[in-house]
């Protein structure tokens, strides 16, 4: 059975939730929307968050972690004016996975994060929603200097960062001092 802070409160509570997600911008690519969060996408986000994958975003995580982790995805928009977008795919509306424009505590810098389910693997979905999402960031926000924080072992995220023209960044990385690789992102005059 479905936990009750997984489902929507119907009427007008629900309601008020499809207002919020629908200020989150929108953004188009050739292939995906991505949109504000809804309740109905915390599936995916556990089935990333609780997997094998979850190693490199802080887990795997309990059902409950990746609750929070979504939450705080949500939370965003209304504390920083930036926070997480559900890639939904055009042709078929499946929820692929999220790009998050995030500042957790310990962050120095905003990051431009991504998770995808196991389905969408090596499709070029984080390529493609990254850098429209980063782009967006420069051209409506003004936000030049986001960086991907990522694990060392995950291959798959840094090659997406080199894609989009991120360098890693030595000081940066010395100055977390966990571990942790620093992918800096270029300036894009806000499109690529």
């Amino acid at each position: 059975m479905t936990p009750r802070h997984e489902l929507p409160t119907p009427g007008p509570a629900e309601q008020i939730a499809e207002m919020f997600g629908a200020l989150v911008p929108m953004i188009t690519t050739e292939r995906f929307l991505l949109r504000g969060l809804k309740i109905t996408d915390f599936p995916a986000c556990a089935e990333v968050a609780c997997s094998e994958y979850g190693r490199f975003i802080g887990g795997p995580m309990s059902r409950e972690d990746a609750w929070d982790e979504f939450a705080k995805m949500s939370a965003g928009w209304m504390l920083h004016g930036h926070g997480g977008w559900a890639i939904e795919a055009l042709q078929d509306m499946d929820v692929l996975g999220f790009v998050v424009l995030g500042l957790e505590p310990g962050d120095r810098e905003v990051e431009l994060g991504y998770a995808l389910t196991k389905a969408a693997e090596g499709q070029g979905v984080a390529t493609e929603t990254a850098r429209a999402v980063r782009d967006w960031a420069e051209r409506e926000l003004g936000l030049t200097g986001l960086v991907s924080y990522i694990d060392p072992d995950n291959g798959r995220s840094i090659a997406v960062a080199e894609r989009l023209g991120a360098r890693r960044d030595p000081t940066a990385d010395a100055e977390i001092d966990d571990g942790t690789c620093v992918y800096r992102h270029p300036k894009t005059g806000g499109q690529n």
